[in-house]
C-alpha cells in the first residue's frame, strides 16, 4: 500500500501540484460530461408477465439491489445508479443488459478521457458515507446535482486509485465469501433449534391479546430542522434497525420538548419494533439505552403484557420463518401491514417458566450467529475499516485555487 501511494504521489506532484478541481455533479452535467437520470416504472406484474434473464434494480440498498429477473432491459452499458428510496446508496454497475426503476436513479459517464466511472462511483461513496437521505429528504437527481461536490484529478491518478481500490474489493470479496458460508452453517442450526423450540400450535394467541401495540408519529408530525439536535432524543428510522437491534448510525435526533409533544412512539426497554411499512417484518429488541426513544411511521411497536408474554421471547418468535413467511412481502412503495393486521397475528405462547428456558437456549446462539466481535465477521469488520480509511485517503486532495 505504502509504494501504491508513493506512486500516486508523485503523480499528484507531476500533474496537479497546485491541486485539483472539485466538481459539483450538477456542474459536471451542464458542461457534457455526464448524464443523471431515473429508471423507469417497472412493477412485480410487469416482471413475472415478461420473463428473462436480465437484473432489475430498484431501491432495495441491501444486497446488489436486485428485485427480480426481466425480458427487457433498459441498458447495456456501464452506469452508476443509486436507490433514491434506499437511503441513496450507490451501486456501480459494469457493461450488461439490466433495468433500474423509477425510485433507483442512474448516472452515464460521457467522457472517459476525463472520467473514471468507477473513479466516480469511488468518489461518491466515500462522501455517501456521510450523508442522510430518507423519506423527507430523498436523493432524486435533482438533489444530488448540488449534494455531491468531488475532486477530479488528471485520468492517470483517477486510474491508479481504482486498481489500489479494486484490490481491496477483491480481496473483501474473499473473504465474504468464506464468511457467508461459515455463518449459513451456523444460521442452519440457529433455525433448526428455532423451529423446534418454538413452532407449536399450542395455546395460540393473537398479539392484539398478549402485547400492547402502536405506531410510530406519520410525517406530517415528523420533527422540523430546527427541532433536531446533534444529541438527545433518538428518533428512530427503519435504516436503524440492523441485525435485530439498534443502530446508531445516521441516527436522527429530536429535543426533549419535541419528544414530549409527540402522542406516539415513546417506546420502553423491552419492547419489540416491527417493520410495517417498506422492508415489512424486519425488526429490532429495544435495549435500555434507547429507552425513551421515538419512532417515524414505517415502525410499529409491541410491548409484551409480561404476565404473560417474556419481551425476548416476543422478539424471537416474532423473527422466526413461520411467522415471516406469513406477512406478504408483495407490493411496491406503498406496501404495509395495518396495526389491526398486525394485532391478528397468532403465536405460541407457552407458559413464562418455559418462555425462559426457550430464550436462554436462543440467545447463545444468538450470538453465535450475529456477534460481529466473533472470528470471521471481526475480520471482515476489520478490513472494512481499513478499505474506508485507504478510500478516504487515496480521495483527499487539495483544491485548486482558482
Amino acid at each position: 500500500m505504502a509504494n501504491n501511494q508513493s506512486k500516486i504521489a508523485k503523480l499528484i506532484a507531476e500533474l496537479c501540484p497546485n491541486g485539483v478541481e472539485f466538481k459539483e455533479l450538477g456542474e459536471l452535467e451542464d458542461s457534457g460530461l455526464i448524464k443523471l437520470g431515473r429508471g423507469n416504472v417497472i412493477s412485480k406484474k410487469d416482471i413475472s408477465e415478461t420473463p428473462g434473464d436480465y437484473p432489475v434494480y430498484s431501491s432495495s440498498a441491501a444486497g446488489d439491489g436486485e428485485i427480480g429477473r426481466y425480458g427487457k432491459y433498459m441498458f447495456d452499458d456501464e452506469r452508476i445508479t443509486w436507490s433514491i428510496d434506499g437511503g441513496g446508496r450507490l451501486f456501480y454497475r459494469p457493461a450488461s443488459k439490466y433495468s433500474v426503476t423509477n425510485v433507483s436513479g442512474w448516472l452515464k459517464n460521457l467522457n472517459e478521457n476525463k472520467i473514471n466511472t468507477k473513479y466516480l462511483y469511488f468518489s461518491l461513496t466515500d462522501e455517501w458515507v456521510k450523508k442522510v437521505f430518507d423519506y423527507t429528504h430523498k436523493a432524486h437527481p435533482s438533489v444530488i446535482r448540488s449534494e455531491y461536490k468531488i475532486p477530479l484529478p488528471p485520468l492517470a491518478i483517477q486510474e491508479e486509485i481504482v486498481k489500489i481500490l479494486n484490490s481491496f474489493t477483491e480481496l473483501e470479496a474473499e473473504l465474504e465469501a468464506e464468511l457467508e458460508a461459515e455463518l449459513e452453517a451456523r444460521k442452519k442450526q440457529y433455525e433448526h433449534y428455532t423451529d423446534k423450540l418454538l413452532h407449536s400450535d399450542l395455546n395460540m394467541k393473537s398479539l392484539g391479546e398478549v402485547c400492547e401495540v402502536g405506531d410510530g408519529n406519520h410525517s406530517s408530525n415528523y420533527p422540523k430542522s430546527n427541532e433536531m439536535v446533534e444529541t438527545g432524543t433518538p428518533f428512530i428510522r427503519g435504516t436503524n434497525l440492523v441485525n435485530g437491534t439498534i443502530s446508531a448510525k445516521n441516527m436522527k435526533y429530536i429535543t426533549e420538548d419535541k419528544h414530549n409533544v409527540l402522542k406516539k412512539g415513546h417506546l420502553k426497554e423491552g419492547d419489540v419494533l416491527f417493520m410495517n411499512r417498506g422492508e415489512i417484518g424486519k425488526i429490532a429488541f429495544i435495549p435500555k439505552q434507547y429507552e425513551n426513544s421515538n419512532l417515524n411511521s414505517q415502525i410499529a411497536w409491541l410491548r409484551a403484557k409480561r404476565n404473560i408474554l417474556t419481551p425476548k421471547y416476543l422478539f424471537f418468535i416474532l423473527n422466526t420463518a413461520y411467522i415471516q413467511k406469513s406477512i406478504s412481502h408483495e407490493g411496491g412503495a406503498l406496501k404495509q401491514l395495518t396495526i389491526k393486521n398486525l394485532k391478528e397475528i397468532e403465536i405460541p405462547v407457552p407458559p413464562l417458566a418455559e418462555q425462559e428456558r426457550i430464550v436462554s437456549i436462543l440467545d447463545k446462539f444468538d450470538a453465535l450467529v450475529n456477534d460481529i466481535s466473533i472470528g470471521l465477521p471481526a475480520e471482515l469488520k476489520a478490513r472494512r475499516s481499513q478499505y474506508e480509511y485507504y478510500r478516504n485517503k487515496l480521495l483527499t486532495f487539495n483544491e485548486y485555487a482558482k
